[in-house]
């Protein structure tokens, strides 16, 4: 490129120190010319703050009083920047110094593009796709997300099978991409996500107002995962489950929202009985409790519907249930799914 618009890498922090100090040299060290690193504390109480401020004072410091989450912190920090791009890190992400400029070069030359996410790699099995992102996100027709390279818990190793530039659903929140003003005009996260699945209620909405979202495999970065909730976690399988229900009440047609929200519910039930069946009692409570959330805030993420662009790129959406594909027909490989059902 011959001209480098600003951007903010903004890293947010919560009682990190371990993260920060194992993969902060990385990040550093990226070779992007217009640049500003970002660390935002959501009210840590460990000495991360301290660390950062001692072994790099060019890194600036935002703090919140208190953890607002994932997507209300960043809320909160992006008020306080001026960038063209944010790049939302994970702070368990190891980058390669050239891992930026490919994907702007992405979105500079497509301005319809909104947001968009690297390859995503295992930092511990580095030739195998990462959970949160892999080759990019999609999403099936009951709102469950999935990605190129991930179904489920299968990770692929990647052969370059999925190393094609191309428009997806959803991008990662481990290493998300996104124009400033698209951004801004779209409100941000949903705070009341509180952390997982924000980003792909951002993504959709920003497909609804004519966005697109992409993938850029030129760019690869590594991430640990589960590095503030791990995987098995209750808490997770609650918020999992909770902003899904969120998610589709917001952003699906009225009637289209009515039928998939009641097959959810059926769909979760059995979820919830196979918790029961593994003696996994704290994770069916979650479930259980995700519903009772639903319900409880239904009239207030109601008020959160907007008309604008209902018409919106389908691209990325598999018709049909890819659990249903994954558990019943075996297809444990995003390759092995119909492309004819993708929108």
């Amino acid at each position: 490129m011959t001209h480098y618009p600003k951007v903010a890498v903004v890293i947010l922090n919560w009682n990190g120190r371990f993260f920060l100090e194992k993969f902060l040299p990385s990040v550093y060290n990226t070779d992007y010319p217009n640049i500003e690193f970002v660390v935002g504390d959501n009210g840590s109480t460990d000495d991360s703050v301290a660390f950062v401020t001692a072994t790099y004072p060019a890194i600036r410091i935002i703090r919140n009083e208190r953890n607002l989450g994932f997507a209300g912190g960043y809320n909160e920090i992006l008020k306080y920047l001026e960038a063209d791009y944010f790049v939302l890190l994970n702070s368990d992400v190891e980058v390669p110094p050239h891992w930026i400029t490919p994907v702007i070069e992405l979105l500079e030359s497509q301005p319809d593009m909104a947001a968009a996410q690297p390859k995503i790699r295992s930092y511990y099995q580095r030739e195998y796709f990462e959970h949160a992102g892999a080759g990019g996100g999609f999403i099936d027709y009951y709102g469950f997300p999935f990605c190129r390279g991930r179904m489920l818990h299968v990770m692929e190793k990647d052969h370059g099978q999925y190393d094609d530039t191309c428009e997806i659903f959803w991008a990662s929140g481990a290493a998300f991409f996104i124009k400033r003003a698209c951004w801004e005009a779209s409100g941000g996260f949903d705070a009341d996500f509180f952390a997982h699945m924000e980003e792909v209620d951002l993504c959709w909405r920003l497909k609804r107002r004519g966005y697109r979202i992409g993938y850029c495999p030129q760019s690869v970065v590594y991430h640990v995962g589960g590095g503030t909730l791990a995987a098995a976690n209750p808490t997770k399988t609650y918020l999992n489950f909770r902003n899904s229900l969120f998610m589709m009440q917001k952003n699906l047609p009225l009637i289209d929202a009515c039928w998939v929200i009641f097959a959810r519910m059926w769909i979760d039930l059995i979820a919830l009985i196979h918790f029961l069946v593994q003696g996994k009692l704290s994770d069916a409570w979650a479930i259980s409790r995700s519903h009772q959330r639903f319900f409880l805030d239904f009239f207030k993420t109601a008020r959160k519907r907007r008309r604008y662009n209902q018409s919106f790129s389908k691209k990325g959406i598999y018709n049909g249930s890819f659990i249903w594909a994954f558990y019943i027909q075996r297809k444990t490989y995003f390759s092995q799914l119909d492309l004819k059902r993708f929108l």
